[in-house]
């Protein structure tokens, strides 16, 4: 089967994001690229916890217990984690050969990625106006920055990427060839909320308690 035949529902594939030699090679390809992300996540982790609350001025700077608020936080959470599920209702879709309730799923998964990251760009915001807590001001800042900055980079670019899909498919419909680029694009998105729950138990809750 072609990636270019028409496509009904009764001849769509069980698993039509692997259906295809080229699709598994996405795969293959998206597996290498994902462990090398791993890698990188897991240097900038162990950067923060080496740099935490190091501060010039430790009675007068804010340390991690001061700055972290966790209903924002909490709400971030809840808005990334909903958007990793509204996102496997998407596959859902697209493994029935459901292209409109797939594309519908996708536009909410985009609409609560976007508010994590307004609520982010917020709390970035109140952290250098309130307290001062910049990306120069410490190696604390430094460290918190660049991991959670790095992170919303990633849910940035997941968005752009699922946004491109869905304005470049939505006259072609589903068929063998994009398939793939959508369930690709949702296990991206899936691991960036996975990095996210780590960054939310290790920065924030580990934060909080000190």
């Amino acid at each position: 089967m072609h990636a270019e035949e028409k496509l009904t529902y009764e001849t769509w594939p069980a698993e039509p994001e692997k259906s295809t030699l080229e699709a598994k090679n996405k795969f293959l390809g998206f597996w290498l690229f994902l462990g090398g992300e791993t890698v990188l996540f897991a240097s900038l982790f162990a950067t923060y916890l080496a740099l935490k609350d190091k501060v010039p001025n430790p009675g007068e700077a804010a340390l991690a217990k001061d700055l972290f608020e966790l209903p924002l936080t909490f709400v971030a959470t809840m808005l990334l984690l909903t958007s990793s599920l509204t996102s496997v209702y998407a596959m859902y879709q697209m493994k029935n050969f459901q292209f409109k309730k797939m594309m519908l799923w996708l536009g909410i998964t985009v609409l609560l990625g976007l508010g994590f990251l307004g609520l982010e760009v917020y709390e970035f915001n109140h952290y250098v106006h309130e307290y001062h807590h910049t990306f120069t001001s410490s190696a604390f800042g430094s460290a918190f920055y660049t991991l959670v900055g790095f992170h919303g980079g990633h849910v940035t670019f997941g968005l752009a990427w699922i946004l491109t899909l869905m304005i470049r498919n939505a006259k072609r419909g589903l068929n063998l060839y994009n398939a793939p680029k959508f369930y690709v694009a949702s296990l991206y998105w899936h691991f960036i909320d996975v990095v996210w729950v780590f960054i939310f138990t290790v920065v924030y809750l580990m934060g909080m308690v000190g």
